[in-house]
């Protein structure tokens, strides 16, 4: 008797362990997210010569729109690397995210730059909208 109720305490322990973890929220497990907050374009940024720096602007690449630059870049001031898209966490379909566009400054100066975001089927066109960003490099 002592045994079959060890026994059958191990089946009900066992099941209710099993159920808890099924039911735990998968995403309680999960590391915080980081959220990447977009670049100011009401704040200069300033860097020094020779540094890089990120300018990050929301985007959706599901909707279709995109960011490209109104203007080129003055190479001479600031040279662009590359541009990185993040996913919002967690990823859903239709969910937006950030691009983060990588820049590295070659000499002291002052420089804008210019994004323009561009519908799906722009041929060329006019952008929607123009962020501007001030870049002070000493």
């Amino acid at each position: 008797m002592k045994k079959l109720f060890i026994l059958l305490s191990i089946v009900i322990l066992s099941l209710a362990c099993r159920t808890l973890t099924s039911n735990a929220d998968p995403e309680s497990t999960l590391e915080p997210v980081v959220e990447i907050d977009p670049t100011d374009p009401n704040q200069p940024i300033e860097v020094q010569a020779g540094e890089t720096f990120d300018i990050i602007i929301d985007a959706n690449p599901t909707t279709g729109y995109h960011w490209e630059f109104v203007s080129e870049v003055d190479g001479n001031i600031v040279e662009f690397v590359s541009r990185d898209y993040k996913a919002d966490q967690p990823v859903k379909p239709g969910s937006g995210g950030v691009d983060v566009l990588t820049f590295k400054t070659v000499s002291a100066g002052q420089v804008q730059i210019t994004l323009g975001s561009y519908p799906p089927d722009a041929d060329g066109g006019e952008p929607e909208q123009t962020i501007t960003f001030n870049i002070i490099v000493k």
